[in-house]
């Protein structure tokens, strides 16, 4: 009777062990890999950015794949850090500031070569008379997002840099949220400068939603590192490397390729680490934004 009592404790307990070890592996596997960006950009732009590149991820991963925006740059990080998203592009500054709420449980994938030498531009009304950094003194200036890398902090960086303190030597401020709403605070003649993402500012002018005698660059920041795609280190490691090595076989020699990495403003994806985003660290720092 003992060891007959015995055998049905040691059968309970291996069933119990299966059973956590199930749902060990369903949280460790997740049957969809959520997916969110720091909104650079309009809303419907992003999304039809992220579809084919969202339907490539499913194929390779054998999972489903879903979009989830996000209202603005900090919700993006929150996402990331709580876990409410298993993968998002960031920019810069937003994968410090989620590496620094997180304590350093981020863990960047991938960036475009292009975000090797990232770099802002300044731009202003043709008619403006602004032609370098400290024309800009006693004149209205428009950032994108307060946690934009290209659109706020290097740019503010390199301001600083110049001996220009724009919350004291501008006449006013202001932060339009995103890449394109700056060109079009410029256009409009809402503030004097504005200073954005480079790339963004080139696929205006080649899809001629800008016009260049209208509205012209007069600064071109230095280069640094910029966007990559990040994850959770709690994502297991299996997961993690399929989805690098997914962007790491983009390739524009094929149509899909060639789709993809059209629409994310990419000539490849390269590896990238932490380290990489040192300098954006030691910038948030030395202009007073990481908090």
């Amino acid at each position: 009777m003992v060891s007959h009592n015995r055998r049905r404790l040691g059968l309970a307990a291996f069933m119990m062990l299966a059973l956590a070890g199930g749902v060990q592996a369903q949280t460790a596997m997740p049957g969809v890999l959520r997916v969110t960006a720091i909104p650079d950009e309009a809303p419907t732009e992003l999304a039809r950015k992220f579809a084919p590149l969202g339907k490539y991820l499913e194929a390779k991963l054998g999972m489903k794949v879903e979009w989830t925006p996000v209202t603005d740059y900090a919700a993006a990080v929150e996402t990331v850090v709580n876990r409410k998203v298993d993968l998002a592009w960031f920019g810069g500054f937003t994968f410090v500031q989620a590496n620094v709420r997180s304590g350093g449980k981020m863990i960047p994938l991938v960036q475009r070569e292009e975000d090797e030498r990232f770099r802002s531009v300044f731009i202003t009304d043709a008619h403006s008379g602004i032609a370098k950094l400290e024309d800009l003194k006693g004149k209205t200036l428009s950032f994108g997002s307060a946690s934009s890398t290209s659109g706020h902090l290097m740019p503010r960086s390199f301001l600083l840099a110049a001996k220009i303190n724009p919350d004291a030597d501008l006449k006013r401020v202001s932060f339009s949220g995103a890449h394109d709403a700056t060109i079009a605070a410029v256009a409009g003649g809402k503030v004097d400068a504005g200073a954005l993402n480079i790339s963004v500012w080139e696929k205006f002018v080649a899809e001629k939603k800008v016009d260049t005698n209208q509205v012209r660059v007069f600064f071109t920041t230095p280069a640094y590192y910029d966007y990559n795609w990040t994850v959770h280190a709690d994502m297991p490691a299996d997961l993690r490397q399929k989805i690098l090595d997914a962007f790491l076989a983009l390739d524009a020699n094929t149509p899909q390729g060639k789709e993809i990495l059209g629409l994310q403003r990419a000539t490849r994806f390269v590896p990238t680490k932490a380290e990489n985003y040192a300098g954006i660290r030691a910038a948030a720092e030395n202009a007073g934004l990481l908090k």
